[in-house]
């Protein structure tokens, strides 16, 4: 993967957690022009966050199946105690996990773990590795590697 490429998904991987994160807290009542407003305030301009856009969509709809397999792996967890960065952050991995066959799903644990570093607390990265390594083991794919249709 190029360097651009990689970067791209970078932002795009922290642009999602962004609007998944205020989605969580104030679901709006016209999503694409929500969207529109959130990606007229970023850095780059929209097309930048393409990949971005993909993981919003994909997360809203498919909600409650991506909801229910971090239940099922959130063993002695209150669902509704997990915080809300937190479980943002799970959602936008298990989404790529499931949905995105050409992303190795060490790489979105990975990258999940790496925004937990940077946007919660320090405790919050077990709990999402330990959820998602889990997750790992269920899939049935081979975690280093990209699968093609």
């Amino acid at each position: 993967m190029s360097k651009t490429l990689f970067s791209q998904r970078r932002d795009g991987r922290v642009a999602a957690l962004q609007y998944l994160y205020a989605w969580s807290l104030n679901d709006p009542k016209n999503l694409s022009e929500d969207l529109v407003t959130f990606f007229e305030n970023m850095e780059h301009p929209r097309a930048h966050y393409a990949y971005a856009e993909e993981i919003i969509q994909g997360v809203i709809l498919n909600q409650a199946e991506i909801d229910a397999i971090i239940k099922g792996l959130a063993q002695n967890w209150d669902f509704a105690r997990i915080a809300k960065i937190d479980l943002a952050i799970l959602r936008l991995a298990v989404f790529e996990m499931k949905h995105r066959k050409d992303i190795p799903p060490v790489v979105s644990i990975n990258e999940a773990i790496d925004l937990s570093k940077q946007f919660s607390n320090i405790d919050s990265k077990r709990f999402i590795n330990g959820i998602l390594d889990r997750y790992k083991g269920q899939i049935g794919r081979d975690s280093r590697k990209v699968e093609t249709a």
